[in-house]
């Protein structure tokens, strides 16, 4: 028996000894002062280390929990997580800092970087460059973003913040107005006329002066003739005429099949049923402004070179031309 606890004793001191051989006696770093953490937190966000950064203002906000720079370095890490395409860590940073301090000064700046998480966060880099609409996926990053906006502009509506976010605002609603439509043309497709209905008034009682207005009214129209609610669909119909009166109108429902429909598989015979107008992306039309813009000056360009071979002669003369024209 007591062979064994001398065993035991010394496998015992074994261990403890080979904790101090793997690191077990490792120094702690000594404390930095609480101005130069937040000084290396700042140039690490200035020269884009914001892995650094979040590491040097997570360190601060632990050691320094109600120092001078604690306040100061929970927003900046906010902004360090978004920079660091961190959305989750970023909203989640933003409501901790709005739940521990409601009444600070810069309290609007933790309300619009969470929705700038939120208007970044599904927005990759393909479909930034590509023609793809957005709309149709998952609005669940816009609504969050549309309500920390909204929220910005009710409370604080004289923020330097709030010219950008009404914006923004702007363009989330143009994008859940079309999602909308684009599931009440899917309904459509299927039949189910009452749930078609309610997202097209949805649409227009709550997202006026979107671009998907009058796809909601027509789909209105037709879903409302289908349920034998002719007084509805009438006027769904004269609101779309009254007010976008170059509107085409095409049915959204799927037609019954053609003979000829059935024998091609869908391939002839029969019409598609209206898909929802497509807003354009602000990148094609950045490019189409470029384009128009590049092709005008190449225009002037080749004025001028022209005047400087002719040394002017027939500036005159082109002028008078395009007087008498007029």
């Amino acid at each position: 028996m007591r062979p064994l606890k001398v065993l035991a004793t010394l496998v015992l001191f074994s261990l403890l000894s080979a904790c101090s051989w793997f690191g077990g006696d490792e120094k702690v770093a000594p404390d930095v002062p609480e101005q130069e953490l937040y000084e290396e937190a700042l140039s690490a966000l200035e020269s884009d280390n914001y892995d650094l950064a979040i590491e040097k203002l997570q360190l601060l906000e632990a050691r320094y929990p109600f120092g001078r720079y604690s306040e100061q370095a929970q927003l900046e890490l906010i902004y360090a997580y978004f920079r660091n395409y961190e959305p989750a860590s970023a909203s989640a940073a933003a409501d901790r800092f709005i739940r521990l301090h409601p009444n600070h000064d810069n309290i609007d700046y933790a309300y619009y970087l969470k929705g700038l998480t939120a208007f970044e966060q599904d927005r990759s880099f393909i479909a930034q460059y590509l023609p793809i609409d957005v709309s149709q996926r998952d609005p669940g990053a816009a609504l969050d973003s549309f309500e920390s906006f909204s929220t910005l502009l009710t409370r604080y509506p004289d923020s330097e913040y709030a010219p950008d976010a009404q914006k923004r605002m702007q363009f989330l609603k143009n994008r859940l107005a079309a999602y909308e439509v684009h599931v009440a043309a899917y309904y459509m497709k299927r039949q189910a006329w009452v749930a078609a209905a309610n997202r097209g008034r949805y649409v227009v009682e709550n997202l006026q002066e979107t671009p998907a207005v009058p796809d909601a009214l027509a789909i209105m129209a037709e879903a409302y003739t289908e349920l034998g609610m002719d007084d509805l669909a009438k006027n769904s119909l004269d609101v779309l005429q009254l007010n976008f009166p170059d509107y085409k109108i095409r049915p959204f429902k799927q037609r019954s099949a053609t003979l000829l429909q059935t024998a091609t598989f869908g391939l002839l015979g029969g019409d598609e049923p209206a898909e929802p107008a497509r807003p354009i992306p602000l990148a094609d039309r950045q490019r189409a402004d470029a384009a128009e813009a590049e092709a005008e000056e190449a225009k002037q360009e080749e004025r001028s070179w022209f005047s400087r071979m002719t040394f002017g002669v027939f500036d005159d003369e082109d002028e008078t031309v395009q007087k008498t024209d007029r």
